[in-house]
């Protein structure tokens, strides 16, 4: 396991007119749940596809449909909640939340509200080295999803596309345990990495399959200690969402915004609303939506079709069994078998397709040299074509027969990035590279010795110099190097040039 320090979340201070205010926030993420089909229907989730072509009868809400639970969407929704450590309920019962939007066929969404599938979990973010702040999960629901209103195909008139209506979400819900916009774009950092890791959610958010209502008040110092004793909401200030965010930029700005609005509006005599707002990230502010609701307004009952879900414990306990390793035991292990750095075991583990492409270039090879290349070599040169790792054309295979190369003295450090760059541009293979083109390393002392002669022959005057400044022996050693077009092996070089001058 990672070796962690737990901090209490330090509140981000906003200074006032009237003096100082902390931050509050928690947030409800909704993903989309991994699955071909919806959460009651066979009907396909597929992204993209033409407009109402992913509707099944229940999903449009016909009179006489019946929903048909998805239990593949129940084990992803189990299996989320295994990677947050959160306990799973194994009786569970679905509600109808009443409310009418043209989106929303039924008239109701199948939603979790009494007895949701998940209870208590959390969430570990990383704060900085070593520095680890616990957001605490309340619970995670599993629910239906609704259709989508287009605006802006026709200045008169407004259309509906029920593709997404149905689709199963997992709405997972935090504690208000966030003290700042910072700490929040993490906390949805780590999330999403869970989720990935898990397969349960493909996290992509400019897509919308993960999204967040963001919770933010604000209140004086010493407030929140009260809410913790007392579990009060009422210290924490009055709440308002923001609703439907899907950047963790304009989340970390909407908050930054939100809490200044309040705050004015406080220190000018007034009160807060609790409502739901949206935030406009071209002009930088949120803007009211409606009132905020409470469950008694959306008539929770219930759903009549729908029989209470019942599990086993033994069904949880394959799917516990068959958890991937999550983020943090793999970065610890990284760590751990690889000797890398905090920030480098970081960086290979922030989404598993570069920690599996880390892990094949590194099988029984230098891991902190394997990661030099990956994170500096490999990701410069694809951050410069705007390519994802996916989309590389250099294997693990090929990263791992450089260092081969490297390590056998066949190349050196300097041969080797010109041997990545005609690899990463035709696809060779770097063995093949260094035999055809020429490029392995002089590694015979004689010849290397013959070319040290000749540099000290003709520069008797930096000869002098050297003696008297032994830092000058760089220069022979890079006058060698080129009169070998570097292929001189430049710890051979350097031994011979001190040397050969007495140093």
């Amino acid at each position: 396991m990672l070796d962690l320090t737990y901090e209490a979340p330090k509140p981000k201070v906003i200074s006032g007119a009237t003096g100082d205010w902390e931050l509050v926030i928690g947030m409800e993420v909704h993903a989309q749940v991994s699955s071909k089909a919806k959460l009651f229907s066979g009907a396909s989730t597929q992204f993209g596809a033409e407009p109402n072509s992913n509707v099944a009868f229940v999903d449009a809400g016909m009179p006489g449909m019946l929903p048909v639970i998805n239990e593949g969407c129940v084990a992803l929704a189990v299996k989320t909640g295994l990677g947050l450590k959160a306990e799973i309920n194994l009786r569970s019962a679905f509600d109808r939340k009443n409310y009418f939007y043209p989106d929303l066929p039924q008239g109701y969404q199948i939603s979790q509200l009494y007895h949701p599938i998940v209870g208590e979990g959390e969430v570990l973010v990383e704060m900085g080295e070593g520095v680890a702040r616990k957001v605490r999960i309340e619970r995670i629901h599993l629910e239906q999803d609704a259709g989508k209103s287009i605006h802006d195909m026709d200045p008169n008139m407004s259309f509906v596309d029920l593709n997404r209506t149905g689709v199963a979400l997992m709405e997972i819900v935090s504690r208000p345990d966030i003290r700042g916009p910072e700490e929040a774009a993490a906390y949805i950092a780590k999330l999403r990495q869970i989720l990935r890791y898990l397969g349960t959610c493909d996290g992509n958010m400019q897509n919308g399959n993960l999204r967040a209502d963001v919770n933010v008040s604000v209140c004086r110092p010493g407030q929140y200690e009260k809410y913790q004793e007392t579990q009060d909401f009422s210290h924490l200030g009055t709440r308002c969402e923001i609703k439907n965010m899907n950047s963790m930029r304009f989340i970390q700005q909407a908050i930054d915004h939100e809490a200044k609005r309040q705050i004015a509006i406080l220190e000018d005599g007034g009160s807060i609303d609790q409502e739901t707002r949206l935030y406009d990230p071209d002009k930088g502010e949120t803007r009211s939506m409606r009132s905020k609701e409470e469950a008694h307004d959306y008539r929770y009952f219930p759903d009549p079709d729908l029989l209470p879900l019942e599990i086993e414990q033994g069904w949880v306990d394959d799917i516990e069994a068959s958890l991937p390793e999550l983020p943090d035991a793999k970065k610890a292990r990284f760590m751990g078998d690889f000797g890398l750095s905090d920030y480098d075991a970081s960086v290979l583990t922030a989404e598993v397709e570069a920690a599996d492409f880390f892990e094949k270039a590194a099988e029984g090879r230098d891991g902190k040299l394997a990661a030099n290349w990956i994170i500096n070599e490999l990701y410069g040169r694809l951050k410069k074509d705007e390519k994802e790792l996916g989309e590389s054309p250099v294997s693990p295979a090929q990263i791992g027969q450089i260092i081969d190369l490297i390590k056998s003295d066949a190349i050196s450090g300097k041969i080797a990035k010109d041997v990545f760059e005609i690899c990463y541009t035709s696809g060779r293979e770097p063995e093949e590279i260094v035999e055809t083109e020429g490029m392995k390393q002089v590694t015979d002392t004689g010849a290397i010795e013959a070319a040290v002669d000749e540099v000290i022959a003709a520069n008797p005057g930096q000869v002098e110099k050297a003696k008297a400044n032994p830092k000058l022996v760089g220069w022979f050693v890079g006058q060698v190097m080129k009169a070998t077009g570097g292929k001189a092996n430049p710890k051979a070089v350097n031994e011979l040039v001190s040397a050969k001058l007495g140093l």
